[in-house]
């Protein structure tokens, strides 16, 4: 069965077109269907408002400007966000850390892994001055070879779940259990870590209410698309929107 946006056909060759812009999802053919979809609604909307959809970039960007507009953010609201994310404003903060990996595989023996990788990190608990020589022994990382060190690492260059934990861990000592991560399984000790300095919050004030503008009309944008998709007619297709993942624009402009 062919979709229809409002009684419209959605063409093969609209979505021919649209696909090149989609190489980096994971469902290129869906997101580009999906922008299609949610592109002809905002265009058929901006349309009935008597906007010029000759450009229809201009069209959109229009419409979105006038019917979800989201105000600036005032002096309270960025000063909130600052004392709340200290750690993104602070700058020369790194640590220096060795780590065991125990890499998760589709072969592995999970519980096997979990009750090996235990073992060791009881190991490197009892006497961490030999954390070396477990990681050259049991570490699934090329690390391995340097005694497990990763250098020095700052904040944003390891996986989230990872870097929680290296940046919080106590310098010197051994991370008292396993951490997860979507390489496998990881024992971590600190060598040393430098706190940085908290820059002042006029030095950055601009650049938060930048980002705080940014996620009001995010926000503001999704959710009048999401009200728009609920008045119009879609046929031919399950309409599943993730608005967290699709692309409303084309051709460089997104949503």
């Amino acid at each position: 069965m062919a979709i229809s946006i409002n009684g419209v056909e959605l063409s093969d060759a609209e979505v021919e077109r649209e696909l090149p812009w989609h190489q980096d999802s994971a469902t290129p053919l869906h997101s580009a269907v999906m922008t299609r979809i949610l592109r002809r609604v905002l265009l058929d909307e901006a349309q009935r408002v008597g906007l010029d959809t000759s450009n229809e970039e201009e069209a959109v960007s229009a419409l979105l400007a006038r019917h979800a507009p989201s105000p600036q953010p005032d002096d309270a609201a960025c000063r909130r966000f600052y004392d709340a994310h200290p750690e993104r404003f602070t700058v020369g903060r790194c640590v220096q850390l060795q780590h065991i990996l125990f890499q998760v595989t589709p072969e592995v023996d999970l519980p096997a892994l979990r009750l090996l990788a235990e073992d060791v990190l009881k190991q490197a608990l009892q006497t961490p001055a030999d954390f070396g020589k477990l990681a050259r022994r049991y570490s699934n990382c090329p690390s391995a070879a340097l005694e497990g060190s990763l250098g020095q690492v700052t904040p944003g260059t390891l996986v989230p779940e990872f870097e929680r934990v290296a940046f919080a861990a106590q310098s010197g000592a051994v991370h008292p259990k396993l951490v997860h991560s979507r390489h496998g399984l990881h024992i971590i000790r600190v060598t040393h870590a430098v706190a940085g300095r908290l820059q002042p919050y006029e030095a950055v004030a601009q650049d938060i209410a930048d980002v705080l503008q940014a996620m009001g009309q995010d926000t503001a944008w999704r959710q009048y698309i999401k009200i728009l998709l609920a008045g119009a007619r879609i046929e031919g297709i399950d309409l599943d929107v993730r608005m967290d993942q699709e692309r409303v624009m084309t051709e460089g402009g997104y949503v």
